[in-house]
């Protein structure tokens, strides 16, 4: 590397996690990625991610660019390094000049997604759920879990939170996390059926039926809850998965709900969640009512079963919070 270049990459400003976090709230996050899709910024013209399978997991390369910024984030995923207590997901984000595309920071990437994931499910949420929307159930206990409540209570009146994981320490911890913030808040075990029989646990039932929100923040590859357990006008949103042959709600769900897609060009690629189905025959690519964009511009409206949004992931998204970032620097 030559000495100029080093010298330049030295200078490189870069945000720290508690940085991104301090310059773009959770509510701002919401605000500038709706922002963005109202000043005409198309999903569907997103550049596809190239996923790249390496021994140890996998890397995903995130390019966007806008008429200011573009931007690439690197992101591995090392589903082995749960057991050397190191993340499973980890990442840099590279921002640069969109008109001389000179590099301008770097940030951490796994911050980045920590923020812009919940924050687009609550644009989502904003525009699909019931406005008195109050009972929450969060599968999940990992930071997309606990980041899914914050983002959530910015846009409906939040009050009770059911947190539903695996493993029951990390569950009732989230859950006490949840009780700090002034939220009613409980722990349930992942919902397996009662021995000998085809039912879910009467408490895991009871309160799938009564949610009025429903967040998916899992690892899991097959569905989490029987789909007829949701009730009429719940807003399901899903962001575990983003393989094909992966998801997280079933096929009865999916087919009795308004589903809207960050776009339908990512979601037919990489949304197990609605690509098995439409592999099974429950649905076609048609009954995705449409993409983010749509949904903010109102050209989707919910029907009166349940809303589903479903989540993969895309790279316009990290861009618009990164430069919401870098411009509140100051």
């Amino acid at each position: 590397m030559s000495g100029a270049m080093s010298g330049a990459m030295s200078g490189l400003a870069y945000f720290d996690a508690a940085t991104v976090e301090r310059l773009v709230p959770m509510g701002r996050a919401v605000t500038v990625l709706e922002e963005a899709l109202r000043a005409g910024l198309d999903p569907e013209a997103t550049p596809r991610r190239p996923i790249v399978d390496l021994p140890a997991g996998q890397l995903l390369l995130m390019p966007a660019a806008t008429r200011s910024y573009a931007g690439v984030k690197a992101v591995t995923i090392a589903p082995g390094n749960a057991t050397r207590g190191l993340p499973r997901i980890q990442g840099t984000y590279l921002l640069f000049d969109g008109e001389t595309l000179a590099p301008l920071a770097a940030m951490d990437g796994i911050a980045l997604t920590s923020l812009r994931t919940p924050a687009v499910s609550a644009l989502a949420v904003r525009h699909l759920a019931e406005p008195d929307a109050r009972r929450l159930v969060v599968f999940g206990s990992g930071p997309q879990a606990y980041g899914h409540v914050l983002a959530l209570r910015e846009v409906r009146p939040v009050r009770d939170v059911t947190v539903v994981a695996r493993d029951p320490g990390r569950a009732e911890a989230l859950a006490a996390r949840c009780r700090d913030l002034g939220l009613t808040a409980r722990a349930l075990p992942a919902g397996q059926p009662e021995a000998g029989t085809a039912e879910q646990p009467a408490a895991f039932a009871e309160a799938v039926a009564a949610a009025d929100l429903i967040a998916c923040c899992t690892t899991a590859r097959h569905p989490l809850f029987p789909g007829k357990l949701a009730r009429d006008g719940v807003t399901v949103v899903a962001v575990g998965s983003h393989e094909p042959d992966a998801r997280e709600l079933d096929g009865d769900l999916v087919a009795h709900a308004t589903v809207v897609v960050e776009s339908r060009a990512s979601a037919l690629e990489e949304a197990g969640d609605v690509i098995v189905p439409i592999r099974q025959g429950t649905i076609t690519s048609h009954h995705l009512a449409g993409n983010l964009a749509d949904l903010i511009a109102g050209r989707v409206g919910a029907g009166p079963g349940p809303r589903v949004f479903k989540s993969t992931g895309m790279a316009w998204e990290d861009l618009v919070v990164a430069a919401a970032a870098y411009e509140a620097r100051t």
